[in-house]
């Protein structure tokens, strides 16, 4: 047993005991951890609000069997300005429940921690909507390994006659290869899926209202589909 220092964004808490709480943190070094602050369900604990989903902090623990007990927690960024908004609330609960859903324990998380970070950050200096979510998405299928092929054919290569999109095949299919069940998407909206995959969170192209919908809803099924499991905070804000 040691103490240590970490950092971490936390995803969730729930109640351990009369007066504690486990908080699910994400660590740049050790992936998901579960810590344990005492007493923090009391009026006067030490911890205040510092210990928030969404928060951004910097931790001292002592090293348990089971649970780590954080001693120590300082905010490194609250992203105030997220939880003036409902709908960025909302973005904000997708992006860590799909964080969350994949993120594993005692593994390096570097690229899950800075994508998660950048996605918080871009919620908290005025992006917002479907879009961001969508690029949040395939871009997180991108860290896990599954990103979907939305320039060529995810069966063959091919990049013309891309006229499906099938989950169970890794994105666009083209004429020839399209498997059974894969669906028509509107013209123009895997150009518009692959825009908002390799653009930048704080600066994605122009939304078109369109395809906005659209974009989310097909980016919300594939990472379902491959992570086999519904994301419940995504399905209140596609509503």
């Amino acid at each position: 047993m040691a103490i240590r220092s970490d950092q971490g964004i936390v995803l969730r808490s729930y109640p351990f005991g009369e007066a504690d709480r486990v908080v699910v943190l994400l660590s740049p070094n050790r992936g998901k951890i579960r810590t344990v602050a005492k007493g923090v369900r009391r009026t006067k604990s030490r911890f205040g609000g510092r210990l928030e989903p969404f928060t951004h902090v910097d931790l001292v623990v002592y090293e348990g069997r089971q649970l780590d007990t954080i001693t120590q927690a300082t905010v490194i960024e609250t992203f105030a300005r997220v939880r003036l908004d409902l709908e960025r609330v909302m973005a904000a609960g997708t992006m860590v429940e799909a964080v969350d859903a994949v993120a594993q324990e005692n593994e390096n998380s570097h690229r899950l921690f800075l994508l998660l970070l950048r996605g918080l950050k871009a919620l908290d200096h005025g992006g917002g909507g479907r879009d961001l979510v969508s690029a949040f998405l395939l871009k997180l299928a991108g860290v896990v390994g599954v990103a979907p092929a939305l320039s060529r054919c995810a069966a063959c290569g091919r990049e013309e006659g891309l006229d499906r999109f099938s989950f169970a095949s890794g994105g666009a299919v083209c004429v020839n290869c399209r498997p059974e069940g894969a669906v028509r998407l509107r013209s123009g909206l895997t150009s518009y899926l692959a825009s908002l995959a390799a653009a930048d969170l704080s600066f994605l192209p122009p939304s078109d209202p369109a395809l906005s919908g659209e974009a989310m809803g097909v980016a919300r099924r594939f990472v379902e589909y491959h992570l086999d499991r519904r994301l419940g905070s995504l399905a209140v804000l596609d509503g």
